[in-house]
């Protein structure tokens, strides 16, 4: 159930989301991830913790090939972007990052198209194997894509019951983009409770997260849940024995509200340096 990327390499169908996990607890919350069977650890500059995931890749015991490590770049960096890699990979002490983002597009900035050149010359350096973007929207994704001829691997998003960015989902399928899915859960406002999700738990004999991290598959999404507890890591990962209905996905997909947001988060507007 690979992944392929646009560039030829491969992504696993579900990653394991780092924030805010920091110190030897959080350490010891992504080796866990990684015995329970996650192989993609997702972090960023911002989330402080890069430092953690290089310390759970060398204490896990996993062949390093066998695993992905995305980071990615914050604001502050948008002029500076191979510099910042290059101390991502100081932070880590890994030798190459397997997916770097933009974190996000800032377009009051004015530098995301900026920022693009800079992760595209790091892939040709070798300090990357893929690059992508994070918080894009299409008007964002068409201005790297026109600027640079390079067409990002992924977009990873804010996507989950409340907000299933529908028209995002087809327009990575027209550029042959990947979806991936932060807050897939939907956090504070997950729909655990809600009859579309509950009743498809009962039909399936599974949590109701689980019919969640099942749904953003069928969509064909990649879901990043996050949670230290290892018994939850090994429940967000148990959803490959059962799928869903396509009754039960619309059912689902149905929750889906204008002001879905967690945060406010619209590319447009929301800016983190």
């Amino acid at each position: 159930m690979m992944h392929l990327l646009n560039d030829g390499t491969h992504l696993p169908p579900i990653g394991f989301g780092t924030y805010p996990l920091r110190g030897p607890s959080g350490v010891a919350a992504m080796v866990s991830a990684i015995e329970t069977g996650y192989r993609l650890i997702d972090s960023a500059v911002n989330y402080e913790n890069e430092a953690e995931v290089g310390q759970a890749v060398r204490a896990c015991g996993m062949p390093r090939e066998d695993l992905i490590v995305t980071t990615k770049v914050p604001g502050r960096f948008h002029d500076q972007a191979v510099a910042c890699i290059e101390e991502s990979l100081k932070t880590t002490g890994l030798e190459v990052l397997d997916l770097v983002l933009i974190h996000w597009p800032n377009p009051s900035q004015g530098r995301f198209v900026q920022a693009w050149e800079g992760l595209i010359q790091a892939r040709e350096r070798g300090l990357v194997r893929s690059i992508g973007v994070s918080n894009f929207t299409e008007a964002h994704l068409r201005e790297v894509i026109a600027a640079t001829g390079v067409t990002p691997a992924v977009n990873q998003i804010e996507l989950h019951p409340s907000f299933i960015q529908a028209s995002m989902r087809v327009v990575h399928q027209q550029l042959g983009i990947v979806t991936q899915s932060w807050s897939p859960l939907g956090k504070a406002q997950a729909q655990y409770d809600a009859p579309a999700v509950a009743e498809a738990a009962i039909a399936h004999g599974v949590s109701p997260a689980q019919v969640i991290v099942r749904w953003h598959l069928e969509l064909g999404c990649l879901p990043l849940p996050k949670s230290a507890d290892p018994g939850r890591q090994r429940e967000n990962l148990s959803i490959f024995d059962f799928a869903l209905t396509s009754q039960e996905v619309a059912a689902i997909s149905a929750l889906d509200r204008p002001d879905g947001r967690l945060f406010g988060g619209d590319p447009d507007i929301h800016e983190e340096m």
